[in-house]
């Protein structure tokens, strides 16, 4: 059979970030709970041991020696009593007997689970109550004041008896003695050991800790360092720079998706690049254009104006000289021929205003509406008297605008509304304003004849009628140029679908100061020179 996993390497490429972290930190975290194991079992191991040599192995030498000391006292009572018969003697022999109880049920407490301990100590109070039966007890119950008879007798059998509690006793201190000392050695080595696990383990957490601070650089802080600084290159301007995928998995997935959008940035910054240049291309040829288009139309105009001028004056000197001394067919000829060189003339005139809109006139400033709409009544004065119209106004602000062009702006609107009236019925027109989100909101109300929905467009488009020239007078392109006066000072007009009884026409303007837009230089003569050369 083959074995088909992937190599090692191969599979650790695949690992995540969130893996690494995983794995290290279970790693660590096993590694440390085994340390703490061990460091908690020495430390327990070296508690027990002195517990064992403090509380026991110490105390119990010492009761031993004590339990001879009272033994000692019980021998040198009864033998100085057998000597002289004084009962005094005795005392060291009954506090001695009180002091080795004592000190046996001290030593069965302290040597309880320590069989070879308690064997020693059997075999000294064996001994003892041997030595006791046999010459310490006689020699106490003897009467006192005289010698203890058998004393000379008993010396040397005492003295033997004596001798093997001492052996017991002597016996018993060493074992005591050399137990400790085994304790002793075992709680310095197990100390030793403590001090080389705790040590390991500060070696290990440092080893450890250098260890995940390396592989978090290695492995997150560099690689990301690394994605930072292709980032802030390409953010510089270097878009053809890679951007290098390194780390693990997953930051090598984010380091090739943000080079796909690079490339694909690069894509479409190449694509707009030559967007750009064809725009360019075509906004400086359409900049010709519109520059030769103004010149052509102004000296258009001056040339149309002079030939005008002549076609009028003579219809009118025939319409002076021979007016009634030809037919009546001749007369209304004449009548039309004047008719259409005037009308020619005006229609030529506004055409020339509608174009010098946004390019003679843009000297903007603060321009007190009021006062505009002051000088406008006075222009329509005979206008407005012959109508009988009656024209309100609300408070009007300041706003930063070309004069000139909101005189234009106001003298249409307020022609319009006196010269499309009702027959028979006085045009009453009031000028509404406030101001409202940022902007300044117009309304000018007539009761004249209205316009249909249906036209509410129509009537802003250049030369477009709703009525013939026997009707109402005028060329068709007043609110054309209400339209673009308001345009050009970033505003909107239209006509109010809402309001029946007459017209209203809404619009809005800048409530805040803007710069002007102010046109390109053409090359070559400008309109405006090209125009007063004209004149």
């Amino acid at each position: 059979m083959h074995d088909r996993r992937p190599p090692r390497g191969r599979s650790l490429s695949t690992w995540t970030t969130r893996r690494w972290l995983r794995v290290g930190a279970s790693l660590s975290l096993a590694v440390l709970a085994v340390l703490g194991v061990l460091g908690f079992w020495v430390l327990n191991r070296t508690q027990n041991l002195t517990t064992d040599l403090v509380d026991v192995r110490t105390p119990a030498t010492s009761a031993a020696l004590r339990l001879e000391s009272a033994l000692v006292n019980q021998e040198t009572g009864t033998r100085g009593y057998a000597l002289t018969g004084n009962p005094e003697l005795l005392e060291p022999y009954r506090q001695g007997l009180a002091d080795q109880k004592t000190q046996t049920d001290r030593l069965v407490q302290l040597l309880h689970g320590n069989d070879s301990a308690l064997a020693d100590l059997a075999a000294v109070e064996d001994a003892a109550a041997r030595w006791q039966r046999e010459v310490a007890g006689p020699i106490a119950a003897a009467p006192a004041g005289t010698p203890v008879a058998q004393s000379a007798e008993s010396a040397a059998g005492g003295k033997t008896a004596f001798d093997r509690v001492r052996a017991e006793l002597a016996r018993q201190q060493d074992h005591l003695r050399s137990d400790r000392a085994a304790a002793r050695a075992d709680l310095v080595s197990t100390m030793r050991v403590r001090n080389w696990v705790f040590a390991a383990i500060g070696v290990v957490i440092a080893v450890l800790t250098a260890l995940i601070f390396e592989g978090l650089r290695r492995g997150i802080t560099r690689p990301l360092e690394q994605l930072g600084s292709d980032a802030r290159r390409i953010g510089a301007g270097d878009f053809d720079h890679p951007i290098a995928a390194t780390g693990p998995a997953d930051l090598r997935r984010l380091s090739t998706d943000i080079d796909s959008m690079r490339r694909r940035l690069v894509e479409e910054l190449a694509f707009t690049e030559q967007a750009r240049l064809r725009l360019d291309a075509q906004a400086a040829e359409l900049q010709r254009s519109n520059t030769e288009l103004e010149q052509f139309a102004y000296v258009a105009s001056h040339d149309l104006q002079e030939p005008l001028r002549k076609v009028s004056s003579f219809t009118q000197l025939l319409q002076r000289r021979y007016g009634g001394q030809l037919d009546a067919r001749a007369d209304q000829y004449i009548d039309f021929a004047v008719d259409g060189a005037n009308r020619m003339q005006v229609l030529i005139n506004d055409l020339l205003d509608f174009s010098r809109v946004g390019r003679v006139h843009h000297n903007h400033q603060d321009v007190d509406l009021e006062d505009v709409l002051d000088r406008t009544l006075d222009v329509l004065s005979d206008s407005i008297a012959e109508a009988g119209a009656q024209i309100t106004h609300d408070p009007l602000p300041t706003v930063f605008a070309d004069p000139t062009q909101m005189g234009m702006l106001w003298q249409n609107l307020i022609g319009n509304a006196v010269k499309f009236r009702r027959p028979e019925i006085p045009p009453r027109i009031h000028v509404s304003a406030e101001r409202r989100d940022g902007l300044y909101h117009f309304a000018v109300t007539d009761n004249g004849i209205g316009i249909a929905p249906e036209f509410a467009e129509k009537v802003f488009v250049i030369f477009q009628r709703l009525h013939t020239k026997d009707a109402y007078s005028g060329s068709g392109i007043g609110l054309a140029m209400c339209k673009k006066i308001v345009e050009f000072h970033g505003g909107t007009i239209a006509i109010d679908p809402d309001h029946v009884e007459g017209t209203r026409v809404v619009l809005t303007l800048d409530a805040e100061p803007a710069e002007a837009l102010l046109p390109p230089t053409p090359a070559g003569p400008t309109p405006a020179a090209a125009e007063q050369e004209a004149r």
